[in-house]
């Protein structure tokens, strides 16, 4: 394994500028997130307020469950010794070193979900676990071991403290490697994914479940945290696959090409199927066995007001990519794989909207400014945050050891 990575054609050591339309839209439509967030806080409508601190929630874990899914791309990468990904590796190291930042938000958001206004009210709510109360909910006592207030939040800062720490730490340990060279940097990073992986493996469905799956507490299912896992992973190669293009099309990486493309367009074409497998899994497994305490969920979801929606997630989250991804020159064609991964980050802001909202917001039905606004202002969090983060070190990692191999990658 060498470290000569270096090749005529290329300048390794451009610097990605975030300004112009691009920083003045981030920050537009982060003001109008703010202005959203403010209008359904201070409104004297109490629905509206549900509302917004529903969208707050949706909002605030999606945008978690991306940079997540970042660092969880570079762990990846580095444990199967990926050389085809090298090229393109700051822009998931990117994700992952805003981590951190969104994972003191949701943080924020779920505390004020359970304080200030209770989101989470099937399991926190006064007499439910309390059999003298005539608020006493046997089914929800019988949780209460899992599903209490302290145990909720340690597990939420443990879970995203533990994930922020090691993926900043592999985005650090990869911008040294610029500056070091050779291997020290790279073995220790390989170690660190290799733990980054375990520990993300086994807690993520715990998470799902405290953060969305408790949002209805009688219902439960073991399929909900790898659906979550799903459908986090491919908004997490659908947001790199946006990036990717338009930072190229600024006339930035032109090492990576089609070959690359069609790579991410493999993980998200596969991953959409597998997102597909385990929702038909659970639905059916429910569907068919005609329990009335687990059939619940999905009889809220086939309501009038959400069921248009319910079946519109599958069009755009399955057929869609599975009509548009399928054949192989469509996956190394700039154009369309950004319109499928617009369409995925979408479709799975859609997704997480049908798990979160009948639980939480039970007289509203629809969007609005505040749906809109709030989705709106983490969009330009989230770009103002990885593009500046893009744009304080070279776009290349140049003493990589599989750069060379990334560069002359075919497929």
């Amino acid at each position: 394994m060498g470290t000569h990575n270096h090749h005529n054609d290329y300048n390794f050591s451009e610097q990605f500028k975030f300004a112009g339309i691009a920083k003045i839209l981030s920050l537009v439509a982060i003001v109008v997130g703010i202005a959203a967030i403010a209008v359904g806080l201070l409104s004297s409508d109490h629905i509206m307020v549900e509302r917004t601190y529903a969208n707050l929630l949706l909002m605030g874990y999606y945008f978690t469950c991306v940079c997540a899914a970042g660092a969880f791309f570079i762990a990846l990468q580095l444990v199967t010794q990926s050389g085809w990904s090298a090229g393109m590796l700051r822009i998931p190291q990117a994700m992952a070193s805003v981590l951190p930042i969104a994972s003191i938000v949701l943080l924020v958001i779920v505390t004020l979900g359970l304080t200030t206004h209770n989101l989470y009210h099937h399991w926190h709510a006064e007499g439910l676990m309390d059999p003298n109360s005539p608020n006493y909910d046997s089914l929800v006592a019988g949780k209460s071991a899992f599903l209490n207030v302290p145990g909720f939040l340690i597990r939420q800062i443990v879970f995203m403290g533990s994930y922020s720490i090691l993926a900043f730490i592999l985005a650090k340990l990869s911008y040294n490697e610029d500056l070091a060279g050779g291997l020290h940097s790279y073995k220790k990073s390989f170690k660190l994914s290799a733990l980054f992986l375990v520990i993300f493996g086994f807690t993520t469905p715990i998470w799902s479940f405290d953060t969305v799956m408790s949002l209805e507490a009688h219902w439960f299912s073991t399929m909900f945290g790898w659906y979550n896992f799903a459908a986090m992973w491919v908004s997490g190669l659908a947001a790199i696959v946006v990036i990717l293009i338009l930072v190229k099309k600024a006339g930035y990486m032109s090492w990576v090409n089609e070959n690359h493309l069609h790579n991410l367009g493999m993980l998200m074409f596969g991953f959409s199927i597998f997102w597909a497998y385990v929702w038909f899994a659970q639905f059916i497994l429910i569907w068919y066995s005609n329990i009335p305490e687990e059939t619940v969920y999905f009889y809220k979801r086939w309501e009038p007001e959400y069921k248009p929606w319910f079946w519109l997630s599958i069009i755009i989250n399955f057929v869609a990519p599975l009509l548009l991804l399928v054949d192989r020159d469509a996956k190394r064609k700039s154009g369309m794989m950004l319109f499928v991964a617009i369409l995925l980050l979408a479709g799975h802001w859609l997704d997480f909207y049908i798990m979160i909202m009948p639980g939480t917001v039970d007289a509203h039905r629809g969007f609005g400014f505040n749906e809109v606004g709030i989705a709106a202002g983490f969009v330009g969090l989230f770009t103002f945050l990885v593009l500046s983060k893009m744009s304080k070190h070279a776009l290349a990692p140049k003493n990589h050891p599989f750069l060379q191999e990334s560069i002359h990658h075919q497929f």
